[in-house]
Protein backbone atom coordinates (compact mmCIF):
# COMPACT_ATOMS: atom_id res chain seq x y z
CA UNK A 1 0.00 0.00 0.00
CA UNK A 2 1.59 3.01 -1.16
CA UNK A 3 1.03 6.23 0.39
CA UNK A 4 -0.32 8.97 -2.61
CA UNK A 5 1.72 11.79 -4.03
CA UNK A 6 -0.16 14.25 -6.60
CA UNK A 7 1.81 15.95 -8.02
CA UNK A 8 -0.12 17.27 -11.44
CA UNK A 9 -0.30 20.26 -12.62
CA UNK A 10 -4.10 20.26 -11.59
CA UNK A 11 -5.88 19.43 -9.77
CA UNK A 12 -3.46 19.59 -6.66
CA UNK A 13 -3.14 18.48 -3.34
CA UNK A 14 -5.78 20.17 -0.68
CA UNK A 15 -4.81 20.94 3.21
CA UNK A 16 -6.30 19.31 5.75
CA UNK A 17 -7.51 22.55 7.21
CA UNK A 18 -9.53 23.36 3.91
CA UNK A 19 -10.32 19.96 3.42
CA UNK A 20 -12.05 20.30 7.54
CA UNK A 21 -13.64 23.36 6.55
CA UNK A 22 -15.48 22.12 3.52
CA UNK A 23 -16.15 18.78 5.70
CA UNK A 24 -18.21 21.30 7.94
CA UNK A 25 -22.43 20.87 7.75
CA UNK A 26 -23.96 22.95 4.82
CA UNK A 27 -25.20 26.49 5.51
CA UNK A 28 -27.41 28.05 3.40
CA UNK A 29 -26.86 30.29 0.64
CA UNK A 30 -29.31 33.02 0.93
CA UNK A 31 -27.99 34.05 4.62
CA UNK A 32 -25.83 37.13 6.67
CA UNK A 33 -23.51 33.26 7.45
CA UNK A 34 -22.56 32.99 3.77
CA UNK A 35 -22.77 36.65 2.78
CA UNK A 36 -19.93 36.99 5.66
CA UNK A 37 -18.32 34.28 4.25
CA UNK A 38 -18.19 35.22 0.95
CA UNK A 39 -17.37 39.16 1.92
CA UNK A 40 -13.77 37.87 2.77
CA UNK A 41 -13.53 35.72 0.19
CA UNK A 42 -13.88 39.21 -2.18
CA UNK A 43 -11.42 41.04 -0.08
CA UNK A 44 -8.80 38.67 -0.56
CA UNK A 45 -9.00 37.76 -4.18
CA UNK A 46 -9.03 41.20 -4.92
CA UNK A 47 -5.41 40.59 -3.30
CA UNK A 48 -4.98 37.85 -5.44
CA UNK A 49 -5.61 39.83 -8.48
CA UNK A 50 -3.89 42.98 -7.46
CA UNK A 51 -6.69 45.02 -8.14
CA UNK A 52 -9.56 47.65 -7.28
CA UNK A 53 -12.31 45.87 -9.26
CA UNK A 54 -14.60 43.02 -8.18
CA UNK A 55 -13.89 39.12 -8.86
CA UNK A 56 -16.94 37.20 -9.67
CA UNK A 57 -16.99 34.26 -8.92
CA UNK A 58 -18.62 30.96 -11.23
CA UNK A 59 -19.84 27.37 -9.94
CA UNK A 60 -17.85 25.78 -12.92
CA UNK A 61 -14.63 24.72 -13.71
CA UNK A 62 -12.20 26.85 -15.85
CA UNK A 63 -13.78 26.90 -18.93
CA UNK A 64 -16.84 27.97 -17.34
CA UNK A 65 -15.07 31.61 -16.76
CA UNK A 66 -13.10 31.26 -20.22
CA UNK A 67 -16.87 31.45 -21.98
CA UNK A 68 -18.48 33.44 -19.67
CA UNK A 69 -15.18 35.82 -20.49
CA UNK A 70 -15.25 36.16 -24.44
CA UNK A 71 -19.97 35.64 -24.68
CA UNK A 72 -19.94 39.07 -22.13
CA UNK A 73 -17.15 41.16 -23.87
CA UNK A 74 -18.04 40.81 -27.58
CA UNK A 75 -20.78 41.58 -30.39
CA UNK A 76 -21.73 38.92 -33.42
CA UNK A 77 -19.37 38.87 -35.67
CA UNK A 78 -16.20 40.54 -33.70
CA UNK A 79 -12.59 40.12 -35.01
CA UNK A 80 -10.97 38.66 -32.63
CA UNK A 81 -7.27 37.41 -32.43
CA UNK A 82 -6.61 34.18 -30.68
CA UNK A 83 -2.66 32.94 -29.85
CA UNK A 84 -2.66 29.18 -30.04
CA UNK A 85 0.23 27.38 -28.57
CA UNK A 86 -1.50 24.24 -26.66
CA UNK A 87 -4.77 23.04 -26.14
CA UNK A 88 -6.23 25.40 -23.66
CA UNK A 89 -5.34 28.77 -26.24
CA UNK A 90 -7.10 26.18 -28.44
CA UNK A 91 -10.20 25.99 -26.13
CA UNK A 92 -10.81 29.76 -25.97
CA UNK A 93 -10.54 29.80 -30.29
CA UNK A 94 -13.19 27.20 -30.24
CA UNK A 95 -15.44 29.16 -27.87
CA UNK A 96 -14.88 31.92 -29.58
CA UNK A 97 -15.74 30.47 -33.22
CA UNK A 98 -18.87 28.67 -31.56
CA UNK A 99 -20.60 32.00 -30.85
CA UNK A 100 -19.91 33.56 -34.07
CA UNK A 101 -17.02 35.77 -33.52
CA UNK A 102 -14.39 36.10 -36.40
CA UNK A 103 -11.91 34.31 -34.88
CA UNK A 104 -7.85 35.28 -36.48
CA UNK A 105 -5.99 32.47 -35.39
CA UNK A 106 -2.31 32.54 -34.99
CA UNK A 107 -0.89 29.25 -34.01
CA UNK A 108 2.52 28.52 -32.87
CA UNK A 109 4.47 24.93 -32.29
CA UNK A 110 3.34 23.58 -28.87
CA UNK A 111 6.02 24.86 -26.55
CA UNK A 112 6.87 28.10 -28.04
CA UNK A 113 5.97 31.06 -26.39
CA UNK A 114 4.42 34.17 -28.44
CA UNK A 115 6.71 36.83 -29.48
CA UNK A 116 4.64 40.43 -28.12
CA UNK A 117 5.70 41.95 -31.61
CA UNK A 118 3.91 39.43 -33.56
CA UNK A 119 0.70 40.71 -31.94
CA UNK A 120 1.93 44.30 -32.33
CA UNK A 121 1.97 44.15 -35.84
CA UNK A 122 -1.14 42.35 -36.52
CA UNK A 123 -2.82 45.04 -34.29
CA UNK A 124 -1.10 47.57 -36.20
CA UNK A 125 -2.50 45.78 -39.45
CA UNK A 126 -6.13 45.10 -38.12
CA UNK A 127 -6.74 47.93 -35.98
CA UNK A 128 -10.55 47.09 -35.96
CA UNK A 129 -9.41 44.01 -33.92
CA UNK A 130 -12.07 43.65 -30.60
CA UNK A 131 -9.75 41.29 -28.68
CA UNK A 132 -6.80 39.24 -28.08
CA UNK A 133 -6.38 36.28 -26.66
CA UNK A 134 -4.11 34.40 -25.04
CA UNK A 135 -2.52 32.24 -21.82
CA UNK A 136 -0.46 33.16 -19.56
CA UNK A 137 0.45 29.85 -18.45
CA UNK A 138 -0.29 27.35 -21.33
CA UNK A 139 -0.78 23.81 -18.76
CA UNK A 140 -0.43 21.36 -21.94
CA UNK A 141 2.95 22.53 -22.49
CA UNK A 142 4.76 24.12 -19.52
CA UNK A 143 4.79 27.82 -21.15
CA UNK A 144 4.51 30.80 -20.00
CA UNK A 145 4.11 33.86 -22.51
CA UNK A 146 4.93 37.42 -21.66
CA UNK A 147 1.78 38.81 -20.18
CA UNK A 148 3.49 42.21 -19.41
CA UNK A 149 4.75 42.77 -22.57
CA UNK A 150 1.50 41.69 -24.80
CA UNK A 151 -0.82 43.98 -21.83
CA UNK A 152 1.36 47.21 -22.64
CA UNK A 153 0.98 47.08 -26.17
CA UNK A 154 -3.02 45.68 -26.30
CA UNK A 155 -4.03 48.68 -24.09
CA UNK A 156 -2.53 51.77 -26.38
CA UNK A 157 -5.58 50.32 -28.72
CA UNK A 158 -8.66 49.51 -28.62
CA UNK A 159 -9.04 45.95 -28.55
CA UNK A 160 -9.20 44.32 -24.41
CA UNK A 161 -6.78 41.36 -23.53
CA UNK A 162 -7.82 38.43 -22.44
CA UNK A 163 -5.94 36.46 -19.98
CA UNK A 164 -6.61 32.29 -19.34
CA UNK A 165 -4.40 32.57 -15.87
CA UNK A 166 -5.64 29.59 -14.38
CA UNK A 167 -1.82 28.42 -14.16
CA UNK A 168 -0.64 31.33 -13.10
CA UNK A 169 -2.82 33.06 -10.40
CA UNK A 170 -1.03 32.69 -7.20
CA UNK A 171 1.82 31.09 -8.91
CA UNK A 172 3.63 34.26 -10.38
CA UNK A 173 2.07 38.08 -9.74
CA UNK A 174 -0.50 38.59 -11.43
CA UNK A 175 -0.82 42.60 -11.08
CA UNK A 176 -4.29 43.16 -13.28
CA UNK A 177 -4.04 46.84 -12.75
CA UNK A 178 -0.85 47.97 -12.42
CA UNK A 179 -0.48 45.59 -16.04
CA UNK A 180 -3.55 47.25 -17.70
CA UNK A 181 -5.09 43.91 -18.19
CA UNK A 182 -8.96 43.71 -19.04
CA UNK A 183 -9.89 39.98 -18.28
CA UNK A 184 -8.45 37.90 -16.60
CA UNK A 185 -9.65 34.36 -16.02
CA UNK A 186 -8.88 31.57 -12.56
CA UNK A 187 -9.95 28.26 -11.34
CA UNK A 188 -10.07 26.53 -8.08
CA UNK A 189 -8.35 23.57 -8.72
CA UNK A 190 -4.98 25.08 -9.06
CA UNK A 191 -2.73 27.31 -6.60
CA UNK A 192 -5.91 27.71 -4.48
CA UNK A 193 -5.75 24.46 -3.36
CA UNK A 194 -9.36 23.41 -3.79
CA UNK A 195 -10.91 20.36 -5.41
CA UNK A 196 -12.56 21.78 -9.05
CA UNK A 197 -15.66 22.97 -9.08
CA UNK A 198 -15.22 26.93 -8.93
CA UNK A 199 -13.61 29.53 -11.94
CA UNK A 200 -13.00 33.19 -11.47
CA UNK A 201 -13.70 36.13 -13.78
CA UNK A 202 -12.27 40.01 -13.33
CA UNK A 203 -12.47 42.73 -16.10
CA UNK A 204 -11.30 45.86 -15.88
CA UNK A 205 -13.26 49.16 -16.43
CA UNK A 206 -12.63 48.97 -20.38
CA UNK A 207 -13.90 45.73 -20.58
CA UNK A 208 -16.56 46.07 -18.29
CA UNK A 209 -18.05 48.87 -20.88
CA UNK A 210 -17.92 46.18 -23.63
CA UNK A 211 -20.27 44.37 -21.44
CA UNK A 212 -22.88 46.41 -21.37
CA UNK A 213 -23.30 46.06 -24.92
CA UNK A 214 -22.67 42.85 -25.62
CA UNK A 215 -25.49 40.68 -27.83
CA UNK A 216 -24.42 37.32 -27.59
CA UNK A 217 -26.64 35.90 -25.90
CA UNK A 218 -26.04 34.29 -22.32
CA UNK A 219 -28.00 33.49 -19.19
CA UNK A 220 -26.18 31.46 -16.46
CA UNK A 221 -23.00 33.31 -17.17
CA UNK A 222 -24.17 36.75 -17.87
CA UNK A 223 -21.87 38.99 -16.01
CA UNK A 224 -24.01 41.74 -15.02
CA UNK A 225 -26.41 39.56 -13.29
CA UNK A 226 -23.56 38.01 -11.34
CA UNK A 227 -22.37 41.97 -10.63
CA UNK A 228 -25.51 42.94 -9.03
CA UNK A 229 -25.16 40.11 -6.55
CA UNK A 230 -21.60 40.53 -5.94
CA UNK A 231 -22.69 43.72 -4.61
CA UNK A 232 -25.19 42.61 -1.79
CA UNK A 233 -21.71 39.75 -1.08
CA UNK A 234 -23.93 37.08 -3.01
CA UNK A 235 -24.40 34.98 -6.54
CA UNK A 236 -26.67 35.06 -8.79
CA UNK A 237 -27.19 31.74 -8.70
CA UNK A 238 -26.62 28.74 -6.15
CA UNK A 239 -23.66 28.74 -4.66
CA UNK A 240 -20.76 26.03 -5.14
CA UNK A 241 -21.12 26.76 -0.91
CA UNK A 242 -18.66 24.26 0.66
CA UNK A 243 -16.11 25.10 -1.75
CA UNK A 244 -16.27 28.64 -1.20
CA UNK A 245 -15.99 28.04 2.67
CA UNK A 246 -12.78 26.16 1.39
CA UNK A 247 -11.50 28.86 -0.54
CA UNK A 248 -11.79 31.50 2.59
CA UNK A 249 -9.74 28.76 4.52
CA UNK A 250 -6.92 28.47 1.50
CA UNK A 251 -7.06 31.93 0.79
CA UNK A 252 -6.02 32.90 4.19
CA UNK A 253 -3.38 30.50 4.41
CA UNK A 254 -1.99 31.79 1.05
CA UNK A 255 -2.13 35.58 2.65
CA UNK A 256 -0.92 34.29 5.93
CA UNK A 257 2.38 32.94 4.09
CA UNK A 258 2.76 35.85 2.50
CA UNK A 259 2.01 36.68 -1.34
CA UNK A 260 5.80 37.65 -2.06
CA UNK A 261 6.65 34.69 -0.09
CA UNK A 262 4.39 32.82 -2.39
CA UNK A 263 5.51 33.86 -5.49
CA UNK A 264 9.32 32.63 -4.31
CA UNK A 265 8.48 29.37 -2.97
CA UNK A 266 7.03 28.38 -6.59
CA UNK A 267 9.72 30.02 -8.34
CA UNK A 268 12.00 27.74 -6.00
CA UNK A 269 9.95 24.53 -6.38
CA UNK A 270 10.31 25.13 -10.37
CA UNK A 271 14.18 25.45 -10.24
CA UNK A 272 14.94 22.61 -8.26
CA UNK A 273 12.92 20.42 -10.52
CA UNK A 274 15.03 21.62 -13.72
CA UNK A 275 17.61 21.00 -11.84
CA UNK A 276 16.99 17.32 -11.49
CA UNK A 277 15.54 16.71 -14.44
CA UNK A 278 18.57 18.19 -16.69
CA UNK A 279 20.88 16.02 -14.12
CA UNK A 280 19.25 13.16 -15.81
CA UNK A 281 19.88 14.54 -19.00
CA UNK A 282 16.53 14.77 -19.82
CA UNK A 283 15.09 18.07 -21.81
CA UNK A 284 13.04 20.67 -20.92
CA UNK A 285 9.72 20.53 -23.61
CA UNK A 286 9.30 24.46 -23.34
CA UNK A 287 11.87 27.08 -24.52
CA UNK A 288 10.35 29.46 -22.11
CA UNK A 289 8.91 27.46 -19.28
CA UNK A 290 6.16 28.13 -16.97
CA UNK A 291 7.06 28.43 -13.07
CA UNK A 292 3.59 26.36 -12.50
CA UNK A 293 4.12 23.26 -14.38
CA UNK A 294 7.52 21.40 -16.04
CA UNK A 295 6.97 19.80 -19.41
CA UNK A 296 9.22 17.16 -19.94
CA UNK A 297 10.79 15.87 -23.09
CA UNK A 298 10.56 11.59 -22.70
CA UNK A 299 14.09 10.28 -23.87
CA UNK A 300 13.61 8.12 -27.26
CA UNK A 301 12.69 4.68 -26.99
CA UNK A 302 10.68 5.41 -24.04
CA UNK A 303 6.86 5.19 -23.86
CA UNK A 304 5.94 8.63 -22.02
CA UNK A 305 2.38 6.96 -20.71
CA UNK A 306 3.84 3.97 -19.63
CA UNK A 307 6.19 6.26 -17.53
CA UNK A 308 3.67 7.72 -16.06
CA UNK A 309 1.54 4.45 -15.02
CA UNK A 310 4.77 3.17 -13.51
CA UNK A 311 4.84 6.36 -11.32
CA UNK A 312 1.28 6.18 -9.83
CA UNK A 313 1.01 2.39 -9.78
CA UNK A 314 4.43 1.21 -8.34
CA UNK A 315 5.62 4.71 -6.32
CA UNK A 316 2.12 6.31 -5.88
CA UNK A 317 3.46 9.44 -7.26
CA UNK A 318 0.91 10.95 -9.87
CA UNK A 319 1.93 13.38 -12.34
CA UNK A 320 -0.31 14.45 -16.31
CA UNK A 321 1.51 13.15 -19.26
CA UNK A 322 1.07 15.19 -22.84
CA UNK A 323 -2.23 15.34 -24.54
CA UNK A 324 -3.30 15.01 -27.95
CA UNK A 325 -0.47 14.90 -30.28
CA UNK A 326 2.00 14.94 -27.45
CA UNK A 327 0.38 11.79 -25.68
CA UNK A 328 3.53 9.67 -24.81
CA UNK A 329 5.83 12.57 -25.47
CA UNK A 330 6.07 14.30 -22.77
CA UNK A 331 5.52 14.32 -18.96
CA UNK A 332 4.46 17.36 -16.91
CA UNK A 333 5.18 18.34 -13.44
CA UNK A 334 3.22 20.57 -11.50
CA UNK A 335 4.79 23.00 -8.81
CA UNK A 336 2.00 24.75 -7.96
CA UNK A 337 -0.68 24.59 -4.98
CA UNK A 338 0.35 22.84 -1.56
CA UNK A 339 3.17 21.24 -2.11
CA UNK A 340 7.02 21.57 -0.85
CA UNK A 341 10.58 21.34 -0.94
CA UNK A 342 9.91 17.03 0.40
CA UNK A 343 7.08 16.39 -2.61
CA UNK A 344 10.06 17.28 -5.22
CA UNK A 345 12.30 15.28 -3.58
CA UNK A 346 9.56 12.01 -3.11
CA UNK A 347 8.76 12.96 -7.21
CA UNK A 348 12.73 12.49 -8.28
CA UNK A 349 13.43 9.53 -5.72
CA UNK A 350 10.12 7.61 -7.66
CA UNK A 351 11.28 8.96 -10.94
CA UNK A 352 14.88 7.54 -10.92
CA UNK A 353 13.30 3.69 -9.68
CA UNK A 354 10.47 4.13 -12.84
CA UNK A 355 13.53 5.21 -15.02
CA UNK A 356 15.59 2.44 -14.17
CA UNK A 357 12.72 0.05 -14.85
CA UNK A 358 12.54 0.86 -18.04
CA UNK A 359 16.04 1.06 -19.19
CA UNK A 360 17.06 4.72 -18.58
CA UNK A 361 20.71 4.71 -17.65
CA UNK A 362 22.08 7.16 -15.24
CA UNK A 363 23.76 7.64 -11.90
CA UNK A 364 21.54 6.67 -8.72
CA UNK A 365 20.31 9.75 -6.58
CA UNK A 366 22.20 12.73 -9.15
CA UNK A 367 18.68 13.84 -9.80
CA UNK A 368 18.17 14.01 -6.33
CA UNK A 369 21.41 16.01 -5.62
CA UNK A 370 20.83 18.59 -7.89
CA UNK A 371 17.17 19.22 -6.82
CA UNK A 372 18.61 18.79 -2.90
CA UNK A 373 21.60 22.07 -4.22
CA UNK A 374 18.66 24.15 -5.69
CA UNK A 375 16.17 23.85 -2.44
CA UNK A 376 18.90 23.70 0.42
CA UNK A 377 22.26 25.54 0.12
Amino acid sequence: MNKKYLLAPGPVQIPSEVLLEMAKPIIHHRTEEFEAVFANVQVLLKELFQTTEPVLTFASSGTGAMEAAIVNTHNRNDRVLVVINGKFSERMGLIAETYGLQAELIELEPGEAIDPVIIEKFLQENPHTKSVMVEYSETSTGTMNNIEKIAEIVSKTEAILIVDAITALGVVPVPCDKWKLDVVIGGSQKSLMLPPGLSFLWLSKKAWKRAEISNIPKFYFDIREELTALKKNTTAWTPAISLIQGLSVSLNMMKSFGWDNLFKKNQLLMQSVHAGIKALNLELFSANPSVSVTAVKVPEGLDGEKLVEILKNVYGVTIAGGQSELKGKIIRIGTLGYIDSSDILVFFGALEGALKKMGYSFEWGISLAAAERVLYE
